[in-house]
C-alpha cells in the first residue's frame, strides 16, 4: 500500500507508464511512482484520466475521489474483486452474528462520544451535560444516545446555540468534505481486507452502498470536527480541503500506541472485522489526540 495523499486541482490528463502516474498540465510534467500513492483525489471536473492508470490503481488498492461542479466530493473508485476476495469470506460476512453486531455497534458509539468529550475538553468547553448521556448509553444504542449527543455538541463546539448541521455554512461544508475522505479510507480498508461495504451493522440503507463504512468511521468522525474547530476561514478554500486530507497524517494514540491516523483507520479497521468474524473474542477502541493540529500542508499538491 502507498502512502502518499496527491490531489490534482487544474486542468490535466493523468495517464500511466513504466508504474507511474503521469500528470500533465500547462505548467510541464510531473511524474510519481504509482506504488506510493494511497490516495487520489482529483479535484477538478477539468481532469483527464486514462483507463490503464485507473486499471494500475485499483490493483494497488489506491482509493481514486472525484468531485462534482461545486468541487465535492461526489464519487469514489470501489474495487470489484480484491485479490483475497473469496465466497467464504462473503458468506461469512452474511452470517456475521446479531448479538456481535449490537455489541460492536455500541463500542462504536461509546468511542465516538468519548471522542466528541474529548474534542470539547480540548478546546475549554463544559463537558459535564454529555459526560451524562454517555452514562445512559444502552446496548445497541437504543435510546440513540448519539444524536442526542450531538444535538448539544455541534453548538458547543462552534460555539454558537444556533449552529445547525443541516445549514449552509462553510463550516458544515468543510466537515462534510473531512468526512468524505474519511470515509473513502475506511472503504479503502475494508475493501482491501476482501469485504463488501454495502452490509452495514447499523445503517441499512438500500440507497448506499457503503453502510459499513459508514458505520465503522464514526469513532474518527471527531478527528475532523477538532481539526475544522482549530481553523478560522468563511469559506471551503482550497487550503482547508488540503489540510482535510493532510489530517490523514495526523498523529494519535491509538489502542496505546501512537502512528498517523491513516495507520490508526487500517487497525481499527482489521480489528472490527475479526470481531464480527469471530477471530477475536475482545475489541479495544481508545484513542487520544496529541493536540497537535497541522495548517494545510499536502504531500504532492499538483
Amino acid at each position: 500500500m502507498g502512502w502518499r495523499s496527491v490531489i490534482v486541482t487544474q486542468h490535466a490528463k493523468l495517464s500511466y507508464t513504466s508504474h507511474l502516474m503521469v500528470v500533465q498540465t500547462n505548467d510541464g510534467i510531473n511524474q510519481i511512482p504509482i506504488d506510493d500513492i494511497e490516495l487520489l483525489l482529483v479535484s477538478t471536473t477539468q481532469a483527464v484520466i486514462t483507463s490503464a492508470l485507473l486499471s494500475e490503481l485499483a490493483k494497488r488498492e489506491t482509493k481514486v475521489i472525484f468531485v462534482d461542479n461545486t468541487l465535492q466530493p461526489v464519487c469514489e473508485t470501489v474495487n470489484c474483486y480484491p485479490n483475497n476476495r473469496s465466497f467464504d469470506l462473503i458468506e461469512e460476512e452474511f452470517k456475521w452474528s446479531q448479538h456481535l453486531k449490537e455489541i460492536l455497534w455500541t463500542k462504536i458509539v461509546a468511542a465516538k462520544l468519548l471522542n466528541q468529550l474529548q474534542v470539547l475538553d480540548i478546546y475549554g468547553h463544559d463537558i459535564s451535560q454529555l459526560s451524562d448521556e454517555l452514562n445512559k448509553l444502552e446496548i445497541n444504542d437504543e435510546t440513540n444516545r448519539e444524536a442526542v449527543v450531538a444535538r448539544k455538541y455541534f453548538p458547543l463546539l462552534f460555539e454558537n446555540p444556533k449552529f445547525s448541521r443541516r445549514s449552509m455554512t462553510a463550516v458544515n461544508a468543510a466537515l462534510n468534505y473531512g468526512y468524505s475522505i474519511l470515509l473513502s479510507m475506511v472503504n479503502r480498508a475494508i475493501v482491501a481486507k476482501g469485504y463488501l461495504t454495502c452490509l452495514g451493522i447499523h445503517h441499512r440503507s438500500n440507497e448506499n452502498q457503503f453502510n459499513l463504512g459508514s458505520d465503522l468511521m464514526e469513532p474518527f468522525r471527531p478527528i475532523i470536527d477538532y481539526w475544522v474547530a482549530n481553523q478560522n476561514f468563511s469559506e471551503l478554500t482550497p487550503d482547508v480541503k488540503y489540510g482535510l486530507i493532510d489530517a490523514l497524517n495526523l498523529e494519535i494514540t491509538f489502542n496505546d500506541k501512537k502512528m498517523l491516523l491513516r495507520n490508526a483507520i487500517t487497525s481499527y479497521i482489521s480489528q472490527c472485522l475479526n470481531y464480527l468474524s469471530g477471530k477475536s473474542k475482545e475489541i479495544k477502541i481508545e484513542m487520544k489526540f496529541n493536540h497537535e493540529v497541522p495548517n494545510n500542508a499536502l504531500i504532492n499538491h499538483v
